[in-house]
């Protein structure tokens, strides 16, 4: 049986595929304005014979019927789980939320945090002050170690506040490898602060689009202390967990 699993984010859509020899494809469109356009799309891409949807958009499926639905929670648990057995804790960072994933020894769900408030240590955060800075998205995850860092800090993480400090660093002629640095430091700060209210074990996977940025990985590894794992396709994890469901 082919088992297929959609994730409906704010910003992607993602779509992963198993075949009936266990085989994985991966597919990904932005969401836009009309996501359950998107959905059908990718699902006709690639069509199976049983599909599951998860993300913030996934009760558009359950009002079509046409899909079993689950929270992102369980999905991005089982499909990092999948990946590295060795599992046990999560740290996921999408476009809208941030979510922290204590799991069990057998890799269910013990307990989670979640920051779904607003855009503080989101992927939308940190795409709103790359462009603040002038960066393409990959570059400023690449640049936020500069040999000096100034000892700035960004104070504020509502996003439009921290928008106004960054442009005020800069117009003080601060260099914009410190304000990255800073940028990331905060992030960061935000994200630690989510896993000191859970259990949190070795070893730590970090899904979702923020993993590929390095000067994140780098900094979690530094702060926490712990083995952390980033899957090639780290945003596919919440859709590959919702098609083993």
């Amino acid at each position: 049986m082919k088992r297929a699993g959609l994730d409906i984010g704010s910003r992607f859509i993602k779509y992963a595929v198993i075949d009936k020899d266990g085989a994985v494809s991966f597919y990904k469109k932005e969401t836009g304005h009309n996501p359950m356009s998107v959905c059908e799309e990718l699902f006709d891409s690639d069509r199976a014979d049983r599909l599951t949807a998860t993300g913030y958009g996934r009760h558009l499926m359950e009002i079509s019927g046409n899909a079993n639905t689950i929270t992102e929670i369980k999905a991005v648990a089982r499909g990092a789980r999948e990946v590295f057995p060795c599992c046990r804790t999560v740290i996921d960072i999408g476009g809208q939320d941030t979510k922290v994933i204590s799991l069990k020894q057998d890799g269910g769900v013990q307990s989670f945090e979640m920051n779904d408030r607003c855009a503080a240590g989101t992927g939308r955060f940190l795409e709103i002050m790359a462009k603040a800075l002038g960066y393409d998205i990959r570059e400023f995850g690449r640049d936020g170690y500069p040999s000096d860092n100034s000892n700035i800090s960004i104070n504020s993480m509502c996003t439009v506040f921290a928008e106004s400090e960054v442009i005020g660093l800069i117009n003080k002629g601060i260099k914009r490898e410190a304000i990255s640095y800073a940028l990331h430091s905060s992030v960061t700060q935000k994200v630690t602060a989510l896993t000191k209210r859970i259990d949190v074990k070795d070893d730590i996977v970090f899904a979702g689009g923020c993993a590929l940025n390095g000067t994140l990985v780098d900094m979690f590894k530094d702060t926490l202390q712990k083995n952390i794992h980033v899957h090639e396709t780290p945003d596919m994890l919440a859709a590959l967990g919702a098609a083993l469901y």
